[in-house]
């Protein structure tokens, strides 16, 4: 029996509710910052389509579907039956304390897969979810409040 695995993620970003909201609630900008999604394609204002990378060069793939969506304020989603990675969990942007800009807290449950890519899988979602959720939302806050992601990615190295 597949335990499912629970990660939750806060991070203080310098930006309006609205903004953040907006940002994350068109889906296509998800992979801007979430380094394991290959693609989000929206379907309609409740549903959408996921590709993530998994390992060996694989992809999973599910659809899923809004449950609840309070402008500026929260988005709760599950994936469809027959998803590749079972997942569910929501996003909420708070008003920072010391108005300090918002919170955005993430919290995610997902079972990993069974079948022939199961071990892989779950050894790729269970090493470290919550460093790599942790790492997405850091991506997303310096997006937001720079711009860009910083990073070294490609960056000569000096010779000195």
């Amino acid at each position: 029996m597949n335990k499912a695995i629970k990660v939750e993620k806060t991070v203080t970003i310098n930006k309006s509710a609205d903004e953040l909201y907006r940002f994350w609630h068109n889906f296509e900008n998800l992979p801007k910052f979430m380094k394991h999604l290959k693609f989000v394609k929206v379907y309609d204002n409740k549903r959408s389509h996921w590709i993530a990378n998994a390992p060996l060069g694989q992809s999973v793939e599910w659809d899923a579907y809004i449950l609840e969506d309070r402008e500026n304020e929260f988005i709760s989603w599950a994936s469809a039956q027959g998803a590749d990675v079972e997942n569910s969990g929501f996003v909420r942007f708070q008003k920072a304390p010391g108005d300090r800009g918002t919170e955005v807290k993430v919290v995610m449950e997902y079972n990993p897969p069974g079948g022939v890519l199961a071990v892989a899988i779950a050894k790729f979602f269970g090493e470290e979810p919550e460093q790599q959720i942790g790492d997405e939302l850091r991506r997303f806050k310096m997006l937001m409040e720079a711009g860009e992601i910083a990073t070294t990615e490609g960056q000569s190295k000096g010779h000195g």
